[in-house]
């Protein structure tokens, strides 16, 4: 009873608190934290010739493609390409992909859906970058390969309280982003299919969540490696069954998307709708929670795969973003846009009058669209496919914030007591506000990002730079 009543006293506190970072998460992100983003992006696209677009066989061959290449290896230690690469996507697939992509529509409009495909395409040299040089300047521990972007900040670059600045924000993320958020649109979307408490499926996804990250790395990857392809192919089926049922909306969605991201959206009676700096700003900021590209986080499950080169694993990453955003994004995207369950009149009242708790946003606005052709059983669709990618995502975000903590702290040694603060947050997380929970996962996300972005800037060269090591060594 102690224990429910400490839980609620604290949901609301930091509801409370929520407001305030609300406004934080705007000021960070419009325009800086945007425009870095993206110039980021270009850089790295204009420094590598636009290899993303005109080295498409390449990478694809370098990264799917390997799969069915036979690949012989010897006292492997560390996690597998495609077990690397399934938690990654794990951590990404989700909530950004299924929960991220109704909230942006929600509070950008369907414009944000166009900035969210702009900032992967530029991501993915961005992406590129920062898991090749996460494997280049990786080490090897008791437990395999370690690495991300703290070693390279510190190894290469020098720049050790950068090291230490992106660590800490990772520990945050990982409690924000990592926990909250994942936790919070598995019992927002349980509730909304089957009425079950938020609370108790916090408590109980915490308590599944423990039993496997006592496993380490490696189990978190076997894990991942199971769950993750067959709930994509589940999602994907499902949602394009839904966009075919309403493909005649298709070309309509996609000029409202287009037309959206460039012009306000003006309502019925002259009532003035969203503007071109919200869609920009929650497109941008929501694709990158879906791809983590430039964000540094997922370049830690990359560092941990036993990989050929440091190209090769790069690749992966462009895979990464090209899947968890243009395929997995969009397909989420035109299911809501097509199938008429998303209301902007209703949206932009509830978001005028701050009563954005109770409406459909989020995971359930996904639900409902999918819902449109499977009744019942599309809300049990998305609610089991954000189950099982949330969880698999959990898992991978609580290893993310104890790479964080065991570069702050030398070693392991508080490894144990961040790993019952992360199971506390996933309880919290799954009754607090949806809204107030995405803010403060883009303020923890942007302050990690900042310190990986600036050193993406300035070793991209020495990353472009493995493709050509590649093509000597007569590696894809």
């Amino acid at each position: 009873m102690m224990a429910c009543l400490f839980l609620t006293c604290a949901a609301y506190l930091l509801h409370e608190v929520m407001d305030v970072l609300e406004q934080l998460a705007d000021m960070l992100w419009q325009p800086w934290l945007l425009g870095l983003f993206l110039f980021t992006g270009l850089w790295c696209s204009l420094k590598s010739g636009f290899f993303s677009f005109f080295g498409l066989p390449r990478w694809v061959k370098g990264s799917v493609g390997s799969l069915f290449r036979p690949r012989t290896r010897k006292g492997q230690r560390g996690l597998t390409q495609l077990q690397a690469l399934a938690t990654a996507l794990a951590s990404t697939i989700g909530t950004g992909s299924i929960a991220g992509v109704a909230t942006a529509i929600f509070f950008g409009g369907p414009g944000a859906v166009f900035w969210m495909w702009t900032s992967a395409l530029l991501g993915l040299m961005t992406s590129f970058v920062e898991k090749t040089l996460a494997v280049k300047y990786r080490r090897r521990s008791h437990e395999g390969w370690e690495g991300g972007p703290m070693e390279y900040l510190s190894r290469r670059l020098g720049w050790k309280k950068a090291a230490g600045w992106f660590s800490l924000w990772c520990m945050a993320a990982s409690l924000t982003g990592g926990a909250m958020v994942q936790s919070n649109s598995i019992s927002a979307a349980l509730h909304a299919a089957l009425g079950w408490n938020r609370l108790a499926v916090g408590i109980v996804v915490a308590l599944c969540t423990g039993i496997v990250i006592v496993g380490g790395i490696g189990r978190v990857g076997r894990v991942s490696e199971k769950l993750v392809p067959a709930m994509a192919l589940l999602f994907l089926s499902a949602g394009l069954t839904v966009i075919f049922a309403h493909r005649e909306m298709v070309m309509p969605a996609l000029r409202q998307i287009l037309a959206c991201a460039f012009t306000p959206q003006g309502l019925a009676g002259g009532v003035s709708g969203y503007t071109v700096s919200a869609a920009l700003r929650y497109g941008v900021a929501r694709g990158v929670f879906t791809n983590e590209a430039g964000v540094g986080s997922s370049a830690m499950a990359h560092a941990a795969a036993d990989v050929d080169s440091p190209a090769q694993e790069g690749y992966w990453g462009m895979f990464e973003v090209f899947f968890a955003t243009i395929l997995v994004c969009g397909v989420t995207a035109l299911t809501i846009l097509t199938s008429g369950v998303y209301d902007p009149e209703m949206a932009l009242t509830a978001i005028r009058e701050g009563s954005v708790t109770g409406t459909m946003t989020g995971a359930p606005l996904s639900a409902a669209a999918f819902a449109t052709v499977f009744g019942r059983w599309g809300s049990l669709i998305v609610a089991v496919c954000l189950l099982l990618f949330a969880f698999t995502s959990l898992l991978g975000w609580s290893y993310y914030g104890e790479r964080g903590l065991a570069y702050l702290t030398e070693g392991g040694r508080l490894r144990g007591f961040f790993r019952v603060v992360f199971l506390v947050t996933v309880v919290l997380g799954s009754v607090g506000g949806v809204t107030r929970v995405w803010a403060l996962s883009d303020i923890c996300n942007g302050l990690m990002a900042i310190p990986n972005l600036l050193a993406v800037l300035v070793l991209a060269p020495e990353a472009i730079g493995e493709i050509k090591k590649g093509e000597r060594a007569g590696r894809p």
